[in-house]
């Protein structure tokens, strides 16, 4: 069976410019998440904003802000709930090869390309580099020319230099890079997206995608690693801790909202997803600051 590939996005950066940089200060509601990929690299920061990201196989939610490195050719698709007040999303994409095909093959540059290898397993930043490089980041949106060039190596050098990071794909999720037909696992993310505080059957998936359900269930699994059921259900924990952390619903009203119908199956499932259990979780948000 053919496997199906994710949108190739093609990214064009400004006349004059090796770098894409786009900044937000409002939530757009009109950008339609997809499930895409792209030869370039991508460095994400979200300032005072929340919501959902799924890079590769993983699947989680933010709060409050996040710093992202998703390397070349690495699926992936964000959703933000919302920006809040002074909030911002800062977005760069570049080549690996940006500066030229040997550049960062010199000396004082190979950390930086080690980073880049990394970045092909995504990478989140954690709370004290993110800090430090934040506002070094959304500045880049002021500036262009040598100036931005200077000022991105800085940053990069600041990225390829701290260990305050976790890989978020470190099981690797490959896809070839030929530009194919995608339109399956768009369509199958979508839905999930969509529906997972319902009952979701297997039944009705295939056919949105015109499979019988076992061809469906291999293909899947094939794609993404996981079974359909695995995912749906990370997407229901992913959803449960964003309500953990905002809401003051009960425990056992979230696990409904989230679209569990047994109380004791999302405890359990909860604490092998997240290892920790939905109070224990509720607990250690009440006292972070991202």
């Amino acid at each position: 069976m053919k496997q199906i590939k994710p949108t190739l996005e093609k990214i064009t950066p400004n006349f004059g410019s090796s770098l894409l940089v786009k900044k937000h200060v409002e939530f757009l509601k009109t950008n339609t998440p997809f499930w895409h990929f792209h030869p370039e690299i991508e460095l994400v920061y979200v300032n005072k904003g929340r919501g959902k990201r799924h890079i590769g196989n993983h699947i989680s939610y933010f709060n409050n802000s996040q710093l992202v490195l998703i390397g070349s050719n690495l699926p992936h698709v964000g959703y933000i709930d919302r920006l809040t007040t002074n909030g911002s999303e800062t977005l760069i994409q570049f080549k690996p090869d940006f500066l030229g095909e040997h550049f960062f093959k010199i000396p004082e540059m190979l950390p930086i390309e080690a980073l880049f290898e990394r970045a092909k397993k995504g990478v989140r930043f954690n709370i004290d580099i993110k800090q430090r490089i934040g506002a070094k980041i959304e500045q880049l949106a002021e500036i262009d020319g040598a100036e931005r060039i200077i000022a991105f190596l800085d940053i990069l050098k600041d990225l390829a230099n701290t260990d305050d990071y976790t890989l978020l794909n470190a099981n690797g999720f490959a896809f070839e890079t030929i530009p194919q037909d995608s339109n399956k696992i768009e369509i199958i993310y979508k839905h999930i997206n969509e529906h997972f505080q319902e009952h979701i059957s297997l039944d009705e998936i295939a056919e949105l995608v015109s499979m019988t359900v076992p061809a469906f269930c291999r293909y899947f699994k094939k794609s993404t690693g996981k079974t359909f059921t695995k995912l749906v259900n990370e997407y229901r924990v992913v959803h449960a801790t964003k309500l953990l952390a905002e809401s003051t619903m009960s425990i056992a009203d979230i696990s409904f909202e989230c679209g569990f119908n047994n109380f004791s199956h999302f405890n359990k499932l909860f604490n092998k997803i997240t290892g920790k259990s939905a109070s224990k979780y509720r607990s250690e948000m009440k006292n972070l600051i991202q």
